[in-house]
């Protein structure tokens, strides 16, 4: 009971004294306080200069250093996720990469003959028709049958066209008979090799089997390229009709395509090499496959110890509408990606020594966030088709294949067949030229959203590739090897070797450097952390002490503020309805409660004479303040309802 009255007063005052600190009633007061208090001394320059000018310049030079502040930690944040490339180049035994070979003929033309024998026809035809050949002045080795057969239905619906001078009309190289174009008109190449004319354009219409007034007409200003262009077209349409163990069959065999074989100063064989079927270039040999498990390496540099091959490829029996240059083609690659020759291979020259030097270098760039790359290619949304190590390439080309099933009904012939789908004839898809070559127009134009979805892979190995190309076999040296090949072979070739039929190829480590090529993160959360501090103690002499009080401030108790604030209000015009729904009149005490607790004042401490002299004045009071006592006529027992033990205690004495 003896501390009641210090409880009543302590009370009394945390109801009266002037809040300031973190609890403060009002934001100014609140900003004020916290001017007064903290590190950072431009804020307190603000509020304790003197004279309208200097504190407009510490305002100017606190908010420029503000804005510094937040400038160069945007910079910092923005360069978090950049990356640093390091190289490094390792002197070591190096794994022999895969080397594909393929002849750039796919075919033997001569075992092709009954099934390209109506397209023959019908490309010989057109030839005589607009160039004026016949098979006497013709270049041809070799004829197929007679030329002046109707051909199939299907070519007289796809006919070549004479366009003159890009006309609606056009003339029907097979018939003679003029047509009318309709739909647009696609110009595919520019002039290279042009007709008599120059106003003669050759090419031919794709019309949409559903609707005959949907057509599109592709025209070249090169009569080689639209011919050959348009004999593919039927080509395509033939070989997706024939058994892959047929096709197979018609390519070149292994012992057809080799006649020697060194490694690494060593003989190999046939048995070095796996073979793989290629739509657009039939039977190919991968060298050092990896397929039994072992992979080749060299610890070697130089052209004497890599891979030295001679290869036979048989001009003769070359298809003269489907290609037009003879030797054969390679692509260097690791044993767990898919030989794209179609795209980046190299061609090797007939009737010379292509030597080909290679440089290794991996490469490794960081995934998300730093780059937009895939590791494995799982995150794609693109079903590999190739049942390879994801590429982008593999992810294009899938893609396509892919839009191609939907949108056609049928799967591109030069790609691999999706499951449940089959390759496109005009047979039973006779409306799937006009759809690819539509499709194909928007994957080129990036329409399709292969380019979108599909990604660069993160890790890769290149080979860079130096090729130097010297006469083989040279004048003196030609007649005893032409005839020592012709010997060792004999039994398979059964007749003099010429040297156009023959191509020498070296592939080899240039020098056994390793260049690893890696991208390491360039910032890390320590040096970010390190570099906010010092941007923030060079303008603002600030810690994250100081950055914590400003986050406590400005928003936690700015907050608390605002809400405190809102809430007096509500609760101001609650009672305020409830007494008007009463009927009752404010009392003469609603003014004394009105004011707040002080939150600081939490101790059990009395009041002292100081703390007294700190109470404001009453706003809007009705009752009239006496001034604070003096020492004189200070008496305990008027302020407190009972007399206190140590004031007792004073009165005996």
């Amino acid at each position: 009971a003896a501390t009641a009255p210090g409880k009543k007063i302590t009370a009394r005052l945390k109801r009266t004294l002037p809040v300031r600190g973190p609890q403060a009633p009002t934001l100014s007061e609140l900003m004020r306080w916290y001017c007064l208090n903290t590190n950072t001394h431009g804020c307190r320059r603000i509020v304790v200069s003197r004279g309208r000018l200097r504190r407009l310049l510490w305002i100017l030079l606190t908010l420029s250093a503000v804005g510094l502040i937040l400038w160069q930690c945007a910079e910092l944040l923005m360069n978090y996720y950049s990356a640093s490339v390091s190289v490094t180049v390792q002197f070591q035994k190096l794994p022999f990469p895969a080397v594909t070979i393929c002849n750039i003929n796919p075919y033997k033309y001569s075992a092709m003959k009954e099934y390209l024998s109506e397209l023959d026809k019908e490309t010989k035809k057109a030839l005589e028709t607009f160039y004026g050949f016949s098979e006497g002045k013709s270049k041809v080795r070799r004829s197929v049958d007679e030329w002046n057969s109707t051909g199939s239905d299907f070519f007289q619906q796809i006919p070549l066209l004479k366009v003159e001078d890009f006309s609606r009309t056009a003339t029907d190289l097979h018939s003679g008979q003029k047509r009318k174009i309709e739909g647009s008109v696609f110009h595919k190449d520019s002039s290279i090799v042009n007709s008599g004319d120059s106003n003669d354009i050759i090419g031919f219409q794709l019309c949409d089997a559903n609707n005959s007034s949907d057509c599109a007409l592709y025209t070249f200003s090169s009569g080689v390229n639209a011919i050959q262009e348009w004999y593919k077209l039927h080509y395509m349409n033939i070989m997706a009709q024939i058994p892959l163990e047929t096709k197979e069959k018609l390519s070149y065999s292994a012992d057809d395509l080799l006649l020697t074989c060194f490694f690494d100063g060593l003989s190999c064989d046939k048995r070095h090499f796996t073979r793989f079927h290629h739509p657009l270039h039939g039977n190919c040999y991968t060298f050092n496959s990896g397929e039994n498990g072992t992979i080749l390496s060299t610890s070697t540099g130089g052209s004497e110890y890599g891979l030295q091959v001679v290869l036979y490829i048989d001009e003769a029996d070359y298809n003269p509408f489907l290609v037009t240059s003879t030797g054969a083609k390679i692509i260097v690659h690791d044993q767990n990606e898919y030989p794209f020759i179609e795209d980046i291979g190299t061609e090797i020259e007939t009737a010379a020594a292509t030597s080909i030097g290679m440089h290794f270098t991996r490469s490794r760039k960081l995934s998300k966030p730093y780059s937009d790359c895939t590791e494995t290619g799982a995150d794609i949304p693109v079903e590999n088709l190739y049942n390879k190590s994801y590429s982008l390439q593999i992810c294009l080309h899938s893609c396509f294949q892919k839009a191609m099933v939907h949108s056609c009904g049928c799967a591109q012939y030069a790609q691999p067949l999706p499951a449940g789908a089959e390759y496109c004839n005009y047979k039973k898809n006779p409306n799937w030229m006009y759809c690819y070559y539509r499709l194909h127009e928007k994957f080129v134009k990036e329409q399709l959203g292969c380019q979108q979805i599909c990604k660069d892979a993160c890790s890769f190995k290149e080979w860079a590739l130096t090729t130097s190309i010297a006469q083989w076999p040279s004048t003196v040296s030609e007649d005893w090897m032409l005839r020592v090949l012709s010997w060792d072979k004999g039994q398979k070739i059964n007749k003099k070797l010429n040297k156009t039929d023959l191509a020498n190829l070296m592939v080899f480590y240039k020098d056994l450097n390793e260049r690893f090529i890696s991208e390491n993160p360039a910032n890390t959360l320590v040096i970010l952390l390190s570099n906010f501090g010092g941007q923030l103690g060079l303008w603002m002499s600030c810690s994250v002490v100081c950055v914590i009080e400003i986050v406590e401030v400005f928003f936690i108790d700015s907050l608390s503020i605002v809400m405190r604030r809102q809430w007096q209000k509500a609760k101001k015009w609650w009672n305020d309805r409830k007494r008007g729904s009463s009927g009752k009149a404010p009392q003469a005490s609603d003014v004394e409660r009105q004011g707040h607790d002080n939150p600081v004042c939490i101790d059990e401490d009395l009041p002292t004479f100081t703390t007294a002299l700190r109470l404001p004045l009453p706003q809007d009071s009705p009752l009239p303040r006496t001034p604070p006592p003096n020492y004189s006529t200070l008496r305990l027992e008027t302020a407190f309802t009972e007399q206190l033990p140590d004031t007792l205690e004073l009165g005996q004495r």
